[in-house]
């Protein structure tokens, strides 16, 4: 396992040698091509990415700068933040969107390789970690992380959702690095051996866990969200680009914040965009990216995610994938800060909306939103040939999940959702009476 860890970095190092120095911007002088690195699957990155091209906002502000040049935009598709790091210290990418720990890296390499980048916006967040998820077989008799010891478990090393798998061990009392068998692997790649069973669990982050419930692929082990810390994805650029081209980055960025106005507003439509865009099913991008979804949308740099990001640090430490990281000089909000004038305080200060259920009626341009988990299951149980998607927030942690997939739990009267077998039997374990009832058994007492 340390060995695999190790070769994710020599193999950044080793592409990023490879080209001179420069920036990824290309042109004549008058044409400019701007570079734009994002991970179209990744879809709480969506809005400088998938959804951000989707739009054509980016484009559109370009034209309008009308300073004597003429921009054109080459979006570059990639399935993790790994290659668009090296794509970056190699001087072909200007701007490029990843998680939390690959940003890590993405500063690290840029120091390294005398290419600094910067954090210079937040795309969608999570404040308590909910944007990964350990995930198993659909018949896998595993109920608990504990029950991983000795296992096979697939991620991909110096990933977010690696980060949880890391922590979430540790909070098990197994050994991170000699307790299990780490396997890592692409989201896609780690996927196929979980249908295979040549891994006896995944840990990714968005929207691999999300699909492949959805899919009846997998079903949760273990909601991130569990580990109260925030996780997000970003917008990193490189600082010779910044430093050069400042209007255009504030430009890419108003119209980040234009997306996400987009996103906020019309959450049913930019689901069925980015679906569209990506081949993803537009129920799943909704679980993350909907009105009370699991990831909130907003530029601001937040003062709790860099207080996460320093934590972070140590995990990408133990793994020797990177050195101390300087947080504070990696993350520079003030292009952010200038594109978005007034409201960026207003947006600093915002708070994600309060976690509700919501049912999404087939046919329908908005979904219907429920105060308990009972009236969403008396509302799904009275039209059951006309839903198109139902979910539902964690009795404990709020993350929203597909209601058919969620563990109910009766107590008395109430009925409760859990994303996770073993939340919900600490809640029953805490509550006498209480007691783990089917999807089926939860429609039929809400009927």
């Amino acid at each position: 396992m340390k060995h695999t860890a190790l070769a994710v970095p020599a193999a950044l190092l080793l592409l990023s040698l490879t080209a001179c120095g420069g920036s990824a911007e290309a042109g004549d002088g008058k044409n400019v091509t701007i570079t734009v690195g994002y991970q179209s699957k990744t879809i709480n990155t969506v809005t400088a990415g998938t959804l951000l091209r989707s739009l054509g906002y980016f484009e559109k502000d370009l034209n309008a700068l009308h300073d004597g040049h003429t921009y054109k935009v080459d979006w570059q598709d990639y399935a993790t933040g790994a290659p668009i790091t090296a794509q970056m210290t190699a001087g072909k990418i200007d701007i490029g969107s990843m998680g939390d720990f690959p940003l890590l890296i993405n500063a690290t390499r840029g120091k390294q390789l005398n290419r600094p980048t910067h954090l210079v916006s937040v795309t969608g967040y999570n404040l308590r970690g909910g944007l990964n998820t350990i995930v198993t077989a659909p018949g896998s008799t595993l109920t608990s992380l504990k029950d991983l010891k000795g296992k096979k478990v697939s991620t991909s090393v110096g990933s977010a959702a690696d980060g949880t798998l890391v922590r979430a061990l540790q909070h098990a009392g197994i050994d991170p690095n000699d307790g299990i068998e780490k396997l890592n692997q692409q989201p896609a790649v780690g996927a196929s051996a979980l249908a295979a069973g040549s891994t006896d669990a995944l840990s990714q982050f968005v929207a691999w866990p999300g699909l492949l419930a959805y899919q009846g692929k997998a079903k949760a082990l273990y909601d991130g969200a569990e580990l109260n810390l925030p996780t997000f994805h970003g917008v990193t650029a490189l600082e010779d680009f910044a430093k050069k081209r400042p209007a255009v980055l504030e430009t890419f960025l108003k119209a980040q914040a234009q997306a996400t106005d987009y996103l906020n507003t019309r959450p049913v439509s930019a689901a069925e965009k980015v679906a569209k865009a990506t081949g993803l099913p537009a129920e799943v991008v909704y679980l993350y990216n909907g009105a009370h979804g699991i990831s909130t949308f907003d530029p601001a740099v937040k003062p709790q995610l860099v207080s996460a990001l320093k934590q972070d640090v140590s995990v990408l430490k133990e793994a020797k994938l990177t050195g101390d990281v300087d947080v504070d000089s990696f993350v520079d909000d003030q292009y952010v800060k200038k594109a978005l004038g007034a409201s960026y305080a207003k947006q600093l200060a915002a708070t994600p909306p309060t976690a509700a259920g919501e049912v999404w009626p087939k046919g329908a341009a908005k979904t219907k939103a429920f105060k308990s988990p009972a009236e969403l299951l008396s509302y799904v149980a009275a039209h059951r040939d006309g839903i198109r998607a139902a979910y539902v927030p964690d009795a404990t942690t709020g993350t929203l999940w597909f209601a058919d997939k969620a563990v109910w739990v009766a107590d008395g009267e109430t009925l409760l959702p859990f994303v996770a077998p073993a939340t919900a039997q600490a809640y029953v374990s805490a509550h006498g009476g209480a007691r783990v009832i089917t999807y089926a058994k939860a429609l039929e007492r809400a009927a």
